[in-house]
């Protein structure tokens, strides 16, 4: 049987009109009634690259068995001219996480995805050693199973401390081969938790993948890059998806 964390996770391409801007990666999220889909903010909109779509694509799966049979699904990211996605900021600035409410009752009802919800993230008091494994679910340069429409998982590991803001930003670092692409990428490990497992999805959510740290300045001949990744902390997606907070609005993270 296919192992439920690949339904969770979806490739997202960013249109403008007709005209096909950029791929990455993307997961849904459930809390209570609404579905969501997550992704990085810079998938979504980036003023310094005028990276400016104006709807996303996804990919579904029709049939959890037949895995060959998908659906393209388009969400507008703009109705009359307000922004649909919600962002937030917190002490260090721009949070890069963005979530877009799906309209789950317009999907077709043989629709097969899976969502995390706020049991999949951790505690305050979760214990993440340094050099923890951990698996980036994605689609690094929009590479995938393209008959059956499954994302590729990349092996990673906890590079920094867990629960510490690096450098004072909502993220910690990975250790992982990553790509272009990659970018809104469910960060997980895997969980023995029982309320886990009765939801068919034992992973736990540590973060969103939004891209490769380098060091700056570095001899570019003489030193290879880093090869370590931000990941912001999974928590947002508790402000994000709040039910006092508007589309296109930025409140306070934790």
């Amino acid at each position: 049987m296919t192992d439920a964390l690949l339904f969770a996770a979806v490739p997202v391409a960013t249109h403008l009109g007709p005209r096909l801007l950029t791929r990455a990666s993307g997961f849904f999220f459930r809390r209570e009634r609404c579905l969501w889909l997550v992704t990085c903010r810079h998938v979504v909109i980036d003023e310094a690259a005028a990276h400016h779509p104006d709807r996303l694509e996804l990919e579904l799966h029709l049939d959890a068995r037949n895995l060959t049979r998908s659906l393209r699904w388009s969400m507008p990211l703009y109705r009359d001219g307000r922004a649909l996605w919600r962002q937030a900021r917190d002490s260090g600035g721009e949070v890069d996480v963005a979530a877009l409410e799906v309209d789950a009752a317009a999907l077709p009802p043989e629709v097969q995805l899976r969502a995390f919800t706020p049991h999949h993230l951790p505690g305050p008091t979760a214990q993440v050693p340094i050099g923890s494994p951990l698996l980036v679910v994605g689609f690094p340069l929009g590479f995938h199973d393209t008959l059956h429409h499954l994302p590729v998982v990349r092996q990673a590991a906890v590079a920094s401390a867990f629960g510490v803001r690096f450098q004072g930003q909502g993220y910690f670092l990975t250790d992982a081969r990553t790509h272009r692409g990659t970018s809104g990428a469910a960060v997980v490990m895997p969980s023995d938790a029982p309320v886990l497992a009765a939801t068919g999805l034992p992973w736990r959510l540590l973060g969103v993948h939004a891209g490769r740290l380098d060091m700056l300045p570095r001899d570019e001949k003489e030193d290879e890059v880093l090869g370590l990744n931000c990941t912001w902390y999974a928590d947002v997606l508790m402000a994000l998806t709040a039910d006092a907070v508007p589309p296109g609005s930025a409140p306070a993270a934790a």
